[in-house]
């Protein structure tokens, strides 16, 4: 969708020292899209650092229950930072929607 993409794996908030260089090498992004199984916590803890938008993927793999994903969703659901959610597993959604978000970021 002519978008470049940055990737960062394991950085999530149990160990948020990790998230940190990961949002160095980001600052120049127009959105973030945010995947999170477990508690679904990371979307939620980035969308509070950073003044773009967030777009939260639940996923159904990882450790402990998960609930195939709802306990995720549901925590994501409920963020206190204003994150938007998409499906569980629903990645590609996710991507499409930053691409659209982008694709506006040059527009006034």
């Amino acid at each position: 969708m002519g978008c470049r993409v940055k990737t960062a794996y394991d950085v999530g908030a149990a160990g948020i020292h990790r998230l940190f260089p990961a949002l160095k090498e980001c600052l120049d992004a127009h959105v973030f899209v945010v995947a999170a199984g477990r508690e679904g916590t990371l979307p939620g803890v980035v969308a509070g650092l950073v003044d773009r938008p967030v777009i939260g993927v639940p996923v159904s793999t990882g450790y402990g229950y998960m609930g195939g994903g709802n306990a995720a969703l549901a925590s994501m659901l409920q963020s206190c930072s204003v994150i938007a959610v998409v499906n569980i597993d629903a990645g590609f959604v996710a991507g499409a929607f930053a691409a659209q978000v982008a694709s506006m970021a040059g527009r006034t």
